[in-house]
């Protein structure tokens, strides 16, 4: 059984290389995974990855959201599973034939996660890009429809809204590993917030969440390590 911080994906979201070293520092020991996005993979490179595994156990998600043409996509998968990432991320946008050239020829252990729909997005949003209303106006329904397209396909698990979490599992199986963004501890809830789905820590994770992504309540905080000992024992509650 995991640990409660274990849980908890706190990611890099800052362009320099000091300053993502810094949050690792203070929180190898209170985080199961580091999240390296598009800003710091790309000012930074695989060194960065080096560092985050030198300094410490907490594992590393590379959440690229790939996305392009099936053999572009499964050759940057490749060269990214080579620095060793728990996960590496794959937008379903481009349909199940990107997603089973990525499955069948993955070279190690890295697991695809693939993205269904990204959390800062709602009905509206969805409409205005000339989704079908089937889908555009029920988003659980379009999260699990890309999320069995992505099972199929050979992918280990989805990232997906909290909201969505409880009947990916039902339907698919607790084997699918479920990542969920847009989480906000019910202390850290603001008005203003472009995350448009977001649920709570305990939440996500007694729907099913294996991890959960939670970034501005820990690093905006004044004491980073207590915000993530805060919100590991909202988790503890939950388990």
């Amino acid at each position: 059984m995991k640990n409660p911080k274990d849980y908890i994906i706190f990611p890099l979201d800052v362009p320099t290389y000091d300053q993502a070293m810094s949050y690792v520092d203070r929180l190898k020991e209170h985080v199961g995974l580091f999240k390296v996005g598009l800003e710091l993979f790309i000012s930074q490179g695989p060194r960065i990855l080096d560092s985050i595994r030198d300094a410490g156990s907490a594992g590393i998600f590379l959440d690229l959201k790939l996305h392009d043409i099936p053999v572009t996509v499964q050759r940057a998968f490749m060269a990214a599973s080579r620095h060793g990432p728990q996960f590496v991320t794959v937008h379903c946008d481009e349909g199940d034939e990107t997603l089973r050239h990525v499955a069948q020829k993955n070279p190690g252990k890295t697991k695809i996660l693939a993205i269904t729909v990204l959390t800062s997005l709602d009905q509206k949003k969805l409409e205005a890009l000339g989704y079908d209303k089937r889908y555009a106006q029920d988003l659980s329904a379009m999260v699990l429809l890309k999320a069995r397209m992505a099972k199929a396909a050979g992918c280990h698990g989805v990232v997906c809204s909290g909201l969505e979490v409880g009947r990916i599992k039902e339907e698919l199986g607790p084997e699918i590993i479920a990542v969920t963004p847009g989480i906000r501890p019910a202390w850290s809830v603001v008005n203003q917030d472009d995350q448009k789905r977001i649920v709570t820590p305990a939440d996500a994770v007694k729907n099913g969440s294996d991890y959960v992504v939670i970034g501005r309540p820990i690093r905006d905080s004044s004491d980073p390590v207590k915000a993530a000992k805060r919100v590991a024992e909202e988790i503890d509650s939950a388990l």
